[in-house]
């Protein structure tokens, strides 16, 4: 048996390749949508990609199945499971419950396990020449490293009242059939730490039955579905706004992107006319390099492993923009996008451009550091927590506002424009963003502490209200 794991920090995502050797064919599960990567894996082994699963209909990133069944021949099998709400809109091999999809050597037992979504499904993995008893179960968002899929995304992000309940509900009991499986099956789930598809989701890619058995919170509440659903259902992150994008996208027969699309390098002229038109512009440089010379209207959203989520934050899925970047990072940045379906990226200059075009017109700003917070405070400045609500009630900063970041737009009105105005994250990257957000809409008596909660706690308790 041929494995691999392929891991895009990006999004926290997992998707695998899964070979029979002896028949020379290939398996992927929960492809991402830049499939030359799966490609060249099945070209370097000696593999043809002839199968393609998927675990749940995704609301975190566009699933690249359909992109990679059209440049390789492969058999989509996606679940049937779940009300006519959640069913693929796209020919495919219809899977439910108890089916076996055979592969060579290799079967793949689907098992219905709801509660992440209505739909969901994982893969339980028999290598039929080595032994009958399964090997691996893929997972997709049931279980994760120590914790287990939220069922709130479907009523959070894509506004379907009541569906959290009904979903805490038959998590609780799939996590009941989960505890009758053997301790030796290796558990592949379908994201790591980072995702917000759970809350404590573990560092390590990987698990087995009986591990999770004495180590995961959710398995150890199995007694009492009550405390169980509450538990479930408390303290999860903010759901970022393009996943309900994502739960329709990843159904409906859409646009194919069958290769990674070359991105323009825009010239002065072009540069301007974007400009006059109001398209958005996204610097993507670190935010240290943005404070040190960025154009006014500009959103500074750094190219690190968050990016894509925070561009699903602010960008719809119908207006153009440009970005600001090294061109060396321009493909880069293209792949995070495409990952979440933001195909609308119409060109790029480089911070090099950046200051030859708008020479004379670039503003600055410098962090403050704790010492002036605290005479700030004396001033009856304002402070804003840019954090997610449950980092913001574990511990803030006395008398601050809890503002998330990824809402700031839609709450712009809470913000002072008639005193100073302290913003501040944990260590300074949300907090950059909030800040290119305000100076947009017109905060000019803005301070950044950059610093943050960690720079904050490590010595200032005594003015900690949590």
């Amino acid at each position: 048996m041929f494995f691999e794991l392929v891991y895009d920090k990006s999004l926290a995502q997992a998707s695998y390749v899964i070979g029979c050797q002896a028949a020379g064919i290939a398996a992927v599960i929960d492809p991402k949508r830049d499939v030359d990567t799966y490609i060249n894996i099945a070209i370097a082994n000696n593999l043809k990609i002839t199968h393609i699963l998927e675990t749940h209909i995704h609301a975190d990133f566009l699933c690249g199945s359909r992109e990679l069944a059209a440049l390789t021949g492969a058999e989509l099998y996606l679940s049937d499971e779940g009300d006519d709400n959640w069913k693929y809109e796209f020919p495919h091999n219809k899977i439910k419950h108890g089916d076996v999809v055979k592969m060579g050597n290799l079967t793949f037992e689907v098992l219905h396990t709801p509660g992440h979504t209505l739909e969901s499904i994982s893969f339980l993995l028999t290598d039929k020449p080595a032994t009958n008893e399964p090997v691996m179960l893929f997972t997709g968002d049931f279980v994760f490293v120590g914790d287990v899929g939220r069922p709130d995304l479907l009523e959070q992000a894509a506004g379907l009242k009541g569906t959290q309940d009904i979903g805490a509900a038959q998590m609780f009991d799939s996590l009941q059939e989960f505890n009758k499986l053997g301790d030796y099956i290796q558990v592949w789930p379908g994201h790591g730490a980072g995702s917000a598809c759970g809350k404590a989701l573990g560092a390590v890619p990987s698990t087995t039955v009986g591990y999770e058995k004495i180590r995961n919170w959710a398995l150890q509440l199995l007694d009492d579905k009550v405390a169980f659903a509450k538990e479930l259902l408390s303290g999860q992150p903010e759901p970022p706004k393009y996943f309900a994008k994502m739960k329709k996208l990843n159904k409906v027969d859409r646009k194919l992107v069958t290769e990674v699309p070359s991105i323009e390098n825009l010239s002065k002229e072009a540069f301007k006319k974007i400009k006059n038109k109001g398209l958005k512009i996204i610097d993507a440089r670190p935010w240290e390099e943005y404070a040190k010379g960025f154009l006014n209207g500009t959103l500074s959203i750094t190219n690190n492993n968050s990016f894509s989520t925070w561009m699903g934050w602010y960008l719809n899925y119908e207006e153009n923009f440009i970005i600001i970047a090294e061109e060396n990072q321009v493909e880069d940045i293209t792949r995070k996008l495409m990952r979440i379906g933001l195909d609308n990226l119409s060109g790029y200059i480089t911070p090099e451009q950046l200051d030859t075009f708008e020479k004379g017109n670039l503003e600055t700003f410098t962090p403050i550091d704790k010492e002036t917070v605290i005479s700030k405070l004396d001033e009856d400045a304002q402070v804003v927590d840019v954090r997610g609500a449950s980092e913001f009630n574990e511990g803030h900063i006395k008398g601050a506002i809890n503002l998330f970041v990824g809402k700031l737009p839609q709450n712009l009105d809470k913000v002072s424009k008639d005193k100073p105005v302290i913003i501040y994250c944990q260590a300074g990257g949300r907090a950059a963003i909030a800040y290119s957000i305000l100076k947009a809409n017109g905060f000019d008596n803005i301070l950044n502490y950059a610093g943050g909660w960690n720079d904050w706690f490590a010595e200032e308790k005594e003015l900690v209200n949590g």
